[in-house]
């Protein structure tokens, strides 16, 4: 298999790549992030388009989405919910067909799965899901490529390694890493009150493909099962949409905020923090960590450019 197998894909969820497609994906990543630090240009997308709709605000999305297409040579060109009609005068399908007529590829972040789904089923054209509600893919896929730049040396990748996600346990972003490391073989834990637990259907999938891939799924509330961790993950309590529920959320996961204490049960003197940022320090990370010497955020921040060029790479 070879990158060129990935043309015409989209990218809704990592459900639907083997897990050889992700590590294509992540070896292209890499590849390009030593051509941008060699200094080397090129121009791949000229004459190309891209579509980038978006109902949820963004930084790095958004930037990584831009910069990367328009430094290829492409277009991309940004539409919001005040500018074009999707879900609303129009439908999400003869949106989809109209921009697969015009634009080379679509990336959508939004609340709705389905919205990204109907737009790949209608629209003919690669679509890439920056953000859903259920799933945030392209995220996924730096925070792995950042895991193995901090924490495997001479080849090595993720297979084996320990990540351990504090918070909002039925997030996307939970969701997501849960998905890549049940394929790649990476050992899972999401740590998290009962009452903001993974869906079980999400955790009965992914085990059954951590036991193909010879990782572990682990889901509980118990901080002790920081033990061993590689990495140390968490992310905002009060994700866009419900801020409405912010005061219940800080109650229910002040226990799990990443801080010295939780650092130190990993045991481990080496073990990195990330963060898929935005952070709200002093709710789900203290400062000390996130600006700390085991914090990684921002490299994980670059990584996104790097890991959505080589998406778009292969697939457009």
């Amino acid at each position: 298999m070879n990158i060129e197998s990935l043309k015409g894909r989209s990218l809704l969820t990592w459900l639907d790549f083997s897990a050889e497609e992700i590590r294509l994906l992540l070896d292209l990543a890499k590849q390009l992030k030593l051509e941008k630090q060699g200094g080397k240009i090129y121009q791949r997308w000229v004459g190309k388009t891209l579509a980038l709709l978006f109902e949820k605000r963004s930084t790095r999305t958004r930037c990584s989405f831009e910069t990367s297409f328009g430094e290829e040579g492409g277009h991309p060109v940004f539409l919001s919910m005040q500018d074009i009609q999707l879900g609303g005068k129009e439908t999400i399908e003869d949106t989809a067909r109209v921009l697969g007529r015009m634009f080379s590829a679509i990336e959508f972040r939004g609340f709705k799965q389905s919205t990204v789904e109907t737009l790949a089923k209608y629209s003919g054209v690669p679509v890439f899901n920056g953000l859903t509600d259920d799933y945030h893919p392209t995220q996924a896929l730096c925070d792995i490529m950042t895991l193995e730049e901090f924490c495997c040396k001479g080849g090595e990748t993720c297979k084996g390694k320990k990540l351990v996600y504090s918070g909002d346990g039925r997030n996307n972003v939970a969701n997501s890493l849960m998905v890549i490391s049940a394929k790649l073989g990476a050992h899972f834990t999401v740590i998290s009150p009962s009452e903001l637990a993974p869906d079980s259907k999400i955790v009965d999938t992914c085990t059954r493909l951590a036991a193909e891939s010879g990782a572990s799924i682990t889901v509980t509330s118990d901080l002790n099962a920081a033990e061993g961790a590689d990495a140390l993950y968490t992310d905002v309590w009060t994700s866009m949409g419900e801020e409405a529920k912010h005061d219940e959320r800080v109650r229910l996961l002040k226990p799990y905020q990443v801080n010295s204490s939780l650092m130190a049960k990993t045991g481990k003197s080496d073990t990195i923090f990330l963060h898929c940022l935005p952070a709200v320090r002093g709710e789900e990370v203290t400062a000390e960590i996130i600006d700390g010497p085991a914090s990684h955020v921002f490299d994980q921040a670059e990584n996104r450019k790097y890991t959505i060029k080589a998406i778009m790479l292969a697939m457009i």
